[in-house]
């Protein structure tokens, strides 16, 4: 690749041991290639001085953040520049009045959440990386949380957003105000988009008022089907919970494995739900409660208090440690509708007997957004490969229900392939033409989320 301007010496990453550490994402098989740059960037001046130099030489930018993608999203590829925004990570405004935030791409989720609550405000979406991903990547991946069955993803939060594009032209998008509709909306074509279009330097996000501390109701089943019954139950409440968690049998056991978190023994599901609802917690949970025990449930404890409420999460808190103990993994994402729950949990059961895979079945039940967990072993032959045949045999059947591919990690690398079962050929064809609008030679993550095999 062409050597990169002298003016950006500063800001390339020459150690070895250093390098190797920005190449790679959290995806599965992530690895470092050959020949790449790494530029970690300051500021506005470097990010444009990059995309100049890179339309200019044709290399291929990789935007990156904090590097804790699921999709292969940010893993450096061959002859290309990894352009970091980590260190744009100032909050540079609160305003109350409006309800904004403006705030680098490299700020961490939950330092945005910190930033709102002194203001006596809150920024709702809440990945469970909240405590390490940044707000610009979840602004690439439109990234959702625990906490979307009430208040939604991250592309409701944002308003507006400052990017460069290949060649260094700086835009805006949205507005400040709590209205607007003038011309296109930009800012949601760029949310979701993967750094396929451009890299975003700054967002303007709103926030609300701050809910109260939320309490907690932990419901266990004896079947699937009295489980996806509650949760379709607690929907349709005219005050909905705050977060409605869903974990199968399978991960109610590789939980329990780790210590004893009270789940019975022979579980086939357990459903946690909680209420922020300002003044009203403790009324929603009881009403909760009857939901879950009108639906079948065979237990259910509710918490009368914050410490309460913390006890009966220890279970959920505790499921990525379980699942990291049980071995080599990786964790998917797909979406179906709420109603259809059930019948992706059974077809997961079923792939996972045919394939010879152990998979949990896990995740934002009162979203439809499950994170499936497949197993494999890297020392047997074949082992990693019937893990991933299980997975697309999972995406199938998620698309025969009438949902998506993913509905928070985003397609990245690891799910191109099926983006055009999804969309079908004109749909493709259509976002091919809106990338190539913003980057006509092809330049931004390339090969990403638009697979042309």
């Amino acid at each position: 690749m062409a050597a990169l301007p002298s003016s950006l010496s500063g800001r390339v990453v020459t150690d070895p041991d250093v390098k190797a550490t920005y190449a790679v994402d959290e995806s599965l098989g992530a690895a470092a290639p050959a020949d790449y740059e790494v530029v970690r960037a300051r500021d506005l001046a470097d990010v444009v001085e990059v995309m100049r130099f890179a339309q200019q030489t044709g290399t291929p930018v990789v935007p990156q953040g904090a590097r804790s993608g699921l999709a292969g999203g940010g893993v450096a590829m061959q002859g290309a520049v990894v352009l970091n925004v980590e260190a744009l990570d100032t909050v540079h405004d609160v305003d109350p009045l409006e309800g904004v935030a403006v705030a680098g791409p490299g700020v961490i989720n939950a330092d945005l959440k910190q930033a709102a609550a002194q203001a006596g405000l809150f920024y709702p979406p809440d990945p469970a990386s909240s405590a390490f991903c940044t707000i610009g990547g979840n602004v690439a991946t439109n990234a959702g949380g625990l906490c979307c069955v009430k208040y939604g993803v991250t592309a409701d939060y944002i308003r507006g957003l400052q990017v460069v594009l290949p060649g260094g032209e700086v835009i805006r998008t949205g507005r400040r105000t709590a209205k607007g509709v003038a011309g296109l909306d930009l800012t949601g074509l760029f949310v979701g988009s993967e750094g396929t279009l451009g890299v975003v330097t700054e967002v303007t996000a709103k926030l609300v008022p701050a809910p109260d501390p939320a309490l907690t109701v932990l419901a266990t089943f004896d079947d699937l089907e009295r489980a996806s019954a509650a949760i379709i139950a607690l929907r349709q409440e005219r005050h909905r919970p705050s977060l409605l968690e869903l974990m199968d049998a399978a991960t109610i056991t590789a939980v329990q494995a780790v210590a004893d978190y009270g789940f019975p023994q022979g579980c086939a599901a357990a459903l946690i739900v909680q209420s922020d609802r300002p003044g009203h917690t403790a009324e929603d949970v009881q009403r909760y409660a009857a939901v879950l025990e009108s639906a079948g449930a065979a237990e259910v404890a509710v918490a009368d208090d914050a410490q309460e409420a913390d006890a009966l999460l220890a279970g959920r808190r505790a499921l990525n440690p379980a699942l990291e103990a049980k071995g080599h993994r990786f964790i998917e994402d797909v979406c179906v509708p709420i109603g259809r729950l059930t019948e992706l949990i059974r077809a997961g059961q079923d792939i996972a007997a045919k394939r010879e895979v152990e998979i949990t079945m896990s995740g934002h039940g009162g979203d439809g957004n499950l994170h499936p967990c497949f197993f494999f072993d890297p020392a047997v032959e074949g082992s990693r490969e019937r893990a991933e045949e299980a997975f697309g045999d999972l995406v199938s059947v998620a698309l025969e229900l009438g949902g998506t591919i993913t509905g928070e990690h985003g397609v990245g690398s690891l799910k191109s392939r099926w983006l055009a079962q999804e969309l079908g050929p004109a749909e493709l064809a259509r976002q091919r033409a809106v990338k190539a609008l913003f980057d006509p030679a092809g330049i931004m993550n390339p090969g990403r989320v638009y697979w042309s095999s």
